[in-house]
């Protein structure tokens, strides 16, 4: 199977590329980098910087994953744009690709976050919650499902991921809070009650991997474990793996004046359940979340 990525040299996108070379799958990255995809990704893996190197050849999936790191700094005019330009804007390219060519894959899968539904408070959300669309990154997911869903209009079916809060050793979000929790600085964020739903890197691959062989797969599927946790129990439970105190609580008030709008992705939350991948049978390895540290923490 010849596999269309982009956001391959991502933490999921590398993590999935050296999966499916395993396999056996031809694998290539449409990447800014593409001199690194080699390096990042695995020597089997083409790089392109332009779709039309790959002119003619057959696409039989694409997975399109790309994006600016959501987290990374504060949400100023100005990384609002590119967020969104690394999302909507590229995936609008993708379909612009995908239209003027004759051959077209039967498959996009696309990425997307569990911040879709906006901070869902209290409320258990399964694929069919309606979002709240409260904030801006509600509304960059929203945006960035429905381009998707153009392609559609081109008999391609789209499956989309909402991811969560992804646990890796090799980046993401897991990686900022072991200098603090390491320092015995770690503790909850704000009042500590807001739902985090995580989920291991291990599984995040293997989910993917299951849609992409499921050919009924179709529509959003939520990403996550299913058994989310409290950003308290998750600081606790974080800061008893690496033997280090957990009581250090960050205030809302600092968290906004330092992070401004950014401050309600930490802040707010979602109760969100993978009740899709359940009902198709997607078996998790990593439901408990002390078990799914444990299995990391030798690399932590």
């Amino acid at each position: 199977m010849h596999i269309l990525l982009t956001g391959g040299t991502g933490l999921i996108g590398r993590q999935l590329c050296r999966y499916w070379s395993g396999q056996g799958h031809r694998l290539t990255v449409w990447s800014r980098r593409a001199e690194k995809v080699a390096t990042l990704c695995g020597a089997q893996v083409r790089g392109i910087a332009r779709l039309e190197e790959l002119g003619d050849e057959a696409v039989d999936v694409i997975v399109n994953l790309a994006g600016a790191p959501i987290a990374d700094r504060p949400w100023t005019h100005r990384r609002k744009a590119l967020l969104w330009s690394s999302r909507i804007t590229l995936t609008e390219t993708l379909l612009t690709w995908l239209e003027n060519r004759g051959q077209k894959p039967s498959l996009l899968i696309s990425g997307s976050a569990v911040g879709w539904y906006g901070d869902g408070g209290e409320r258990e959300l399964t694929e069919e919650s309606p979002p709240v669309i409260d904030d801006f990154a509600s509304q960059l997911c929203i945006a960035w499902e429905e381009t998707a869903q153009r392609a559609e209009a081109m008999d391609i079916r789209v499956v989309l991921v909402r991811t969560g809060l992804v646990l890796s050793v090799e980046g993401g979000f897991l990686s900022r809070l072991l200098l603090p929790f390491k320092l015995g600085l770690g503790g909850p964020l704000g009042n500590g009650r807001q739902w985090m739903p995580w989920i291991h890197i291990d599984d995040q691959i293997a989910l993917i991997d299951f849609l992409l062989h499921r050919d009924q797969a179709s529509g959003p599927y939520n990403a996550c474990a299913p058994k989310p946790v409290r950003n308290r129990e998750f600081a606790r439970t974080l800061g008893s793996v690496l033997h280090r105190p957990a009581f250090m609580p960050m205030p809302a008030l600092a968290l906004k004046i330092g992070l401004g709008e950014m401050s309600l992705l930490l802040l707010g939350g979602q109760r969100a359940t993978p009740a899709r991948l359940l009902e198709a049978g997607f078996s998790f390895r990593f439901t408990d979340l002390r078990a799914a540290l444990d299995d990391l923490s030798g690399r932590l």
